[in-house]
C-alpha cells in the first residue's frame, strides 16, 4: 500500500481525479479526519473538506502499476 496527499479542490478536479484512478483495478481510498471513503466515488468525495489536503491510500502491491499510478495522479499531488 503507498499512502499520499492529493489537493482536489474543485468540482473538475474531483471529476478528473476520478476519472483517472478508475482506469485502475486497485482501490483506493481517501481520509480525512476520522472518515475513509471510497475514493472512487464523486459523492463520497464531496462528503468531504476538498479545500484543503486528503491522504489517498493506494492499494496496491505492483511497484510496475504502483509507478503508473503515482505518474496518473502527479495533477492532483499536494505539493
Amino acid at each position: 500500500m503507498k499512502t499520499t496527499q492529493i489537493l482536489i479542490d474543485s468540482i473538475d478536479k474531483v471529476k478528473s481525479f476520478v476519472n483517472e484512478i478508475t482506469k485502475f483495478e486497485c482501490d483506493f481510498d481517501l481520509i480525512s479526519g476520522r472518515y475513509l471513503i471510497d475514493a472512487k466515488s464523486i459523492m463520497g468525495i464531496f462528503s468531504l473538506d476538498i479545500s484543503k489536503p486528503i491522504d489517498l491510500d493506494i492499494h496496491v502491491t505492483d511497484e510496475t502499476e504502483a509507478a503508473e499510478i503515482m505518474k496518473a495522479i502527479d495533477p492532483y499531488l499536494a505539493k
